[in-house]
């Protein structure tokens, strides 16, 4: 019995080290394998650089489609049409655009807008859009109290408050600021501009 138990045991060693041996002759293959992968990794890695450049230009709106993807100025966006002025602040810049919401075209007088937006009033209606142009970007951090100079040549009055930072324009309240395009800034604005020698 003990020279049975002695064989069984021998026999198991045996059929370990095989599978040991087994495993040892299938270890090269495992190492060839992580090499296809790795040079494949190569090949993709070479292959990004050339895609990477071209996003920022796909990427990059400009005012008028910045504006056109926002509905609060959808109004701004069908006199800027009526205007023409779709090139020229597409083209265009870098400008700053103090941008009436829909709300503030909607606070007009009643008729005001759909009359601005006949073509026989094309001319007023592009001397007031160009009234809340600048012709530099200037984000809400540089913003400073004081007369600036507008694309219509007629300057705005900028106020800074102190205490809370909010900013004015004229009579009209800054609502919301840095909206970014490619060839300038945004800033959301509660009231139409009006230049001084238009009246509604």
């Amino acid at each position: 019995m003990a020279n049975i138990f002695f064989s069984k045991r021998l026999l198991l060693g045996v059929m370990g080290l095989g599978a040991i041996a087994t495993l040892g002759a299938c270890q090269p293959q495992a190492t060839d394998t992580t090499v296809e992968p790795t040079e494949t990794e190569e090949e993709t890695v070479v292959e990004e650089p050339a895609v990477t450049p071209e996003e920022p230009t796909a990427a990059a709106d400009t005012i008028v489609d910045v504006a056109a993807g926002n509905d609060s100025f959808s109004t701004l966006v069908q006199a800027i049409e009526a205007a023409e002025l779709t090139d020229t602040l597409s083209t265009g810049g870098p400008y700053t655009v103090f941008a009436p919401t829909n709300e503030a075209f909607e606070a007009l007088p009643e008729g005001t807008l759909e009359q601005l937006l006949q073509p026989e009033n094309q001319e007023t209606l592009t001397q007031i859009l160009a009234y809340h142009v600048l012709p530099q970007a200037v984000p809400a951090a540089e913003v400073v109290s004081g007369e600036v100079d507008t694309v219509a040549g007629s300057p705005l009055t900028v106020s800074v408050d102190d205490t809370t930072g909010d900013v004015s324009v004229n009579e009209a309240t800054v609502v919301e600021t840095d909206v970014q395009a490619s060839n300038g800034v945004i800033h959301a604005i509660d009231q139409v501009l009006l230049p001084p020698d238009i009246q509604l």
